[in-house]
């Protein structure tokens, strides 16, 4: 049986406690490890071959953790998060090694890029995708500018879905757990012609809230989604391969609320009941519907040559509701909406000589992300709408260079060059009433006036940058089974226009900000030992965090408001360190540890000519420490093998903001169990899994703001029940 691949974890500070050490990966009984397959430069090779970090999961790895979903991998994973941004159920939080983008507004960029069969996903509305149909993930570490382009300052996340074999297969997976859970995906393919196949799959997940509206009984935090995908391969020739695709997921959850954790400053009242519980006035209503259609054909020109067309169109839409007080009155509510689209084209060529490989190609991005949302402060009797659009034009050039100086010494030479251009209309406007004309139709009161009383802001501007990302790396190769390597790269991360700058307070907004760059120093080793009955992989890396895009508050005399806006005011400093170890301990017990620590240090903030950067903490959800510890146990069962698999993890202290806030949170240690069934024919599967077993209570995203003071927090103590057969 399969049972293997990398997992990884984080680290705590009282390692002694850590006396689990794995089950991400699992030995065969009669063997060590087994090897691992990534494609993080672009083209297959061995895990512990590729000078980066970078973690992997295979199918049978994330089913013994119980993986559901992107978010349930920062646990797997050092120096990483990747959760559900507050307020909403399928929006993305992502940050690794303290670089990523925590406000999901329309016209900012992510730090940290996904990938769905090396298509880039440009928004994170819907991101946090549901695992099916899945081959492998893999979680790269550090600025990919050379390979991946912008925005991938802090990683990538890149999501693997399977080829299709061609032969006649079905397979129905279901779930009950916890909360009514219900889930249930079916997928299949089959081939039709000896050089045709079709395959798809589609999944529907469904669960109760784990809190309420305590007025009207609607659920909080539940899960209503519908997913699909078809793909048709074609292979017309030994030497030519195309697959066409198509997805599309909707996400009916309902709108997700907040607890208030203090007094609201217009009443003594705080939300009652479980931290899951609310009493807001807004409606439930919540949409995300994301779809895609993609058309990759690969030519292999020669034994050495091979050209890759990636031809790819995406598109999504969000209608929300964000209740910032989460009381039964429109102190501070927040209707929004979203859409997006993307067509992106990439040529890539790919060459392997004796002693060298290239990996090049063109990159082409365009883009329109547009939006609007009203703050509706009912105790002013006034709405503030934004809103606006952002058309993005981005084409690159790049090349990753491998030659083998020595038989044991290898060169990496890398550089890409991107040309990045935004135009931008951007309207920001004070109404008189509840709600402005564009959302009247969600409020049932009286309705706003119909004409702003004072114009903000309202321009249209373009501008445009270009940027180059080298990357220069040596890799010595000390003995069969253990690499060492030091690499320089750099990234950047988009500028832009801020959506909810105020012009009239500050002017400048109209000019935009511009990109931020990382330029990051990294060590590392990659050791399989003891004939390969323990793999180790350990980084230590420095980053120059330059041109920080922050966002700053300014108070206005003339309108007695505060207003924001992003400028690049911040430099920052970067260190820290990851140990991924999986030991096969005997032939049955398996275990892994794996330790991140990230240091962060502000070294200048600027606002308003005053650098304000010792007031400051740590960066946004970027824990210091985290860690993650685990044992697998292997065991022939039932003509077949049964995987008992515990883990613990840790995350230390965790800033919500740039500054320090109320919302700021204390460590969290998470512990999970489950048990795994696979058949020996390799047609059942039956995994049951707890989550969060001590049914800790934790806060990991919130709101604050005019006085307000919102909570969002992780999940309860879950169990489920997860099996599947294979026709």
């Amino acid at each position: 049986m399969n049972k293997t691949i990398k997992s990884a974890a984080k680290f705590h500070p009282l390692a002694a406690a850590v006396m689990l050490a794995c089950g991400a990966g699992l030995a065969h009984a009669d063997a060590g490890l087994e090897e691992v397959t990534v494609t993080a430069q672009k083209r297959e090779q061995s895990l512990q071959e590729v000078p980066v970090a970078v973690t992997a999961f295979n199918e049978d790895s994330l089913i013994e953790n119980g993986v559901a979903d992107l978010s349930d991998i920062q646990k797997l994973t050092p120096n990483t998060t990747l959760q559900v941004s507050r307020g909403t159920n399928s929006t993305l939080t992502a940050y690794i090694r303290g670089i990523g983008q925590q406000d999901p507004l329309w016209g900012f960029e992510p730090g940290v890029g996904i990938y769905v069969d090396d298509i880039y996903v440009a928004r994170p509305q819907g991101a946090v995708m549901d695992v099916f149909d899945v081959e492998r993930i893999e979680v790269l570490r550090g600025p990919q500018g050379t390979l991946y382009g912008k925005n991938t300052i802090g990683g990538a996340v890149k999501y693997v879905t399977k080829r299709l074999t061609g032969d006649t297969e079905f397979r129905i997976r279901g779930a009950i757990g916890s909360y009514n859970q219900r889930d249930i995906v079916l997928s299949g393919q089959t081939g039709l012609t000896d050089t045709a196949a079709i395959g798809f799959a589609v999944a529907s997940y469904q669960r109760d809230g784990y809190g309420e509206n305590l007025l009207t009984g609607a659920d909080n935090y539940n899960k209503d989604i519908l997913s699909g995908r078809v793909s048709l391969e074609l292979n017309p020739t030994d030497t030519l391969w195309i697959r066409v695709a198509a997805d599309s997921t909707k996400d009916d959850s309902n709108a997700r609320f907040g607890f208030l954790m203090e007094d609201a400053p217009t009443g003594s009242e705080t939300s009652p009941g479980s931290v899951y519980d609310h009493e807001s006035n807004m409606p439930s209503d919540n949409s995300v519907e994301t779809s895609g259609v993609s058309l990759t054909a690969e030519w292999q020109l020669s034994e050495n040559l091979t050209v890759k067309s990636i031809t790819a169109s995406r598109s999504g839409e969000t209608e929300t509701n964000i209740d910032f007080d989460s009381i039964s009155r429109p102190d501070f509510d927040v209707p929004a909406y979203y859409e997006d689209d993307q067509f992106t084209q990439e040529f890539q060529l790919s060459w392997s000589g004796e002693k060298s490989n290239l990996v090049s190609g063109i990159y082409y991005y365009e883009g329109t992300a547009k939006g609007s949302f009203d703050a509706v402060l009912g105790m002013y009797g006034i709405t503030q709408n934004v809103s606006g659009s952002v058309d993005t034009e981005s084409i690159a050039v790049y090349a990753n260079y491998e030659l083998a100086l020595t038989d044991a010494l290898n060169l990496t030479l890398g550089g890409r060059y991107t040309v990045d251009e935004k135009s931008a209309d951007v309207f920001k406007g004070n109404y008189l009433g509840l709600y402005s004309p564009e959302f009247a139709d969600r409020y049932d009161g009286e309705p706003a006036v119909a004409t702003p009383y004072a114009i903000l802001t309202d321009y249209s501007n373009s501008d445009e940058w270009g940027q180059f990302s080298p990357k220069v790396g040596f890799n010595y190769q000390l003995d069969e089974d253990t690499m060492v390597y030091a690499s320089y790269s750099s990234g950047f991360k988009s500028g832009g226009f801020d959506m909810r700058g105020d012009a009239s307070v500050m002017p400048e907004t109209e000019d935009g900000y511009d990109p931020e760059t990382a330029d990051t120093y990294e060590l590392g080793v990659k050791a399989e030992l003891f004939n390969n009955r323990i793999r180790l992989n350990a980084a230590a890396f420095h980053t120059n965090y330059d041109d920080m895009q922050v966002t700053v508050q300014t108070f206005s005399e003339a309108t007695q408001n505060f207003s924001s806006a992003v400028i690049n005011a911040g430099k920052s400093e970067i260190q820290g360190l990851e140990r991924e170890m999986m030991a096969s301990i005997t032939d049955r017990l398996t275990s892994n540890i794996v330790l991140g620590y990230t240091d962060t240090d502000y070294l200048e903030v600027i606002d308003g000519g005053v650098d304000v950067s010792d007031q400051w903490g740590a960066f946004q959800y970027s824990p210091a420490k985290t860690a993650l510890g685990q044992l697998s146990y292997n065991i022939d069962a039932f003509e077949g093998s049964l995987v008992l698999n515990g883990s613990v993890s840790y995350r230390s202290e965790m800033q919500i903001y740039a500054a320090p806030s109320q919302l700021d949170v204390g460590s969290v240690t998470l512990f999970d169990a489950g048990v795994t069934y696979f058949s020996g024919d390799d047609k059942w599967q039956l995994s049951l899994q707890g989550k969060n077993l001590t049914d800790e209570e934790y806060r990991n995203a919130g709101y604050t703001a005019f006085g307000w003071i919102t909570g969002y927090y992780g999940a309860p103590r879950t169990v489920a029940l997860t099996g599947s057969y294979n026709f």
